[in-house]
């Protein structure tokens, strides 16, 4: 197999204090999109009661735990812990990227560390994550999005809502600035921009965008529902937009 054809080796380091359990199974389904998870390493204090769903998943997903036990209160061994793991498989050489997981604002000079080496990095948190730590990612992608598409599929045909209920959208019309500076940086002469360019300027730009903030599957609805563009398919060419 080719290095183009290989999927990306990505190690995925969980920072178990700030994140819960529930999300576990829809993070690596997401995981899966972007590469193989080949390292799985968790860290925290197992013996912690609070830990007890973390416990209950470790194994069906084959997650290798980092126990650390707080001797000291205020002190959080695992943080110190999950920045040497990363910095001790960077140097090795044989990743292509790292997921961090992680609402946790600690983590951001490990991000732009990690980066500076070359390497994509993947964070997981959720929305109140600080926008430092998010900024300091390729890309960031909140984990309440993920848990809502997942609860969308295993109650699909069944009577009544989630249980959990969905978090609050974001309505498309806030988008429309970012979608504007994307396109000033992607601007052609014919004032049409292919939508996958804006894409990846979007990407650039904020790496926490994602349709699913704004209750979409795709950048396209996104533009749609904002009303503010006009869109042009082109048989075999994709979309393109501009300003109306």
């Amino acid at each position: 197999m080719s290095d183009a054809d290989r999927s990306p080796s990505l190690a995925v380091l969980i920072d178990a204090d700030n994140t819960s359990a529930r999300y576990a199974r829809a993070i690596f389904e997401e995981i899966a999109k972007l590469g193989e998870a080949n390292v799985r390493r968790i860290y925290g204090d197992f013996s912690s009661a609070r830990m007890k769903g973390w416990r209950d998943v470790m194994q069906t997903l084959a997650i290798v735990p980092e126990q650390q036990f707080n001797y000291t209160t205020g002190k959080n061994a695992a943080d110190i812990t999950l920045v040497i793991d990363a910095m001790d498989l960077m140097h090795r050489g044989h990743l292509d990227g790292f997921c961090l997981v992680s609402s946790d604002s600690d983590f951001t000079r490990l991000a732009s560390r990690l980066r500076e080496e070359g390497a994509a990095v993947y964070g997981f948190g959720a929305k109140k994550t600080p926008e430092a730590f998010r900024n300091a990612c390729s890309r960031f992608i909140y984990i309440e999005n993920l848990v809502e598409a997942v609860e969308e599929a295993e109650t699909a045909g069944k009577a009544g809502p989630s249980k959990r209920g969905a978090s609050k959208k974001e309505p498309p019309s806030k988008a429309v600035p970012l979608i504007r500076k994307a396109m000033e940086q992607a601007w052609d002469a014919e004032d049409w921009v292919d939508l996958g360019v804006v894409g990846h300027r979007l990407n650039h730009l904020a790496p926490d965008f994602d349709p699913r903030t704004y209750g979409c599957d795709k950048l396209v609805t996104v533009v749609e529902k904002t009303g503010k563009f006009a869109i042009e398919r082109l048989p075999g060419r994709g979309v393109r937009i501009r300003r109306k």
